[in-house]
């Protein structure tokens, strides 16, 4: 089943709108990735997306965000997010499929990367993976913004 054209393009415009846990969901429901979801411009064997084009999915009112930076359906959905959270902010997601891995950069301030419960401190300038099929979290506990860029590798046939 493949999402059409002109709804593709309402949830990109509303993407902010929905939680990003509303739209996995509907992503896993229809049997496609975030990206396919959002992303309605597909084609080309080399895309580039400049940043104004990226899909803001998440933000608060303290300036905290998340935005789908690029993604693809190679081998199963393989998405790239860049992150701000700023101080005291942090993002609870809802577990992804069985066998997605997460890997991420910290750029600046430090990310508590939460885990199946446990806390992990990742400073500017570590990178970490992680499963991301159990419950887990991002917060910034510092005083200064929090910038990451975090790709997500899904399996395919979820």
């Amino acid at each position: 089943m493949q999402a059409g054209g002109q709804g593709q393009q309402c949830l990109a415009r509303h993407a902010s709108q929905y939680s990003v846990g509303t739209t996995v969901k509907l992503a896993d429901a229809l049997g496609i990735s975030i990206t396919t979801l959002l992303d309605y411009e597909q084609g080309p064997q080399v895309r580039l997306v400049p940043g104004s084009q990226a899909v803001r999915t998440w933000s608060t009112p303290a300036g905290s965000s998340t935005a789908l930076l690029v993604g693809t359906e190679a081998r199963g959905p393989l998405e790239l997010w860049g992150w701000r959270l700023m101080p005291g902010d942090g993002r609870a997601s809802v577990p992804h499929p069985e066998g997605t891995v997460g890997l991420l950069h910290v750029t600046a301030g430090e990310l508590t990367l939460v885990v199946d419960g446990e806390a992990h401190s990742v400073p500017a300038g570590t990178s970490a993976t992680f499963e991301a099929h159990v419950p887990h979290a991002y917060r910034n506990d510092g005083t200064v913004p929090a910038e990451l860029t975090m790709a997500l590798s899904i399996p395919p046939g979820r």
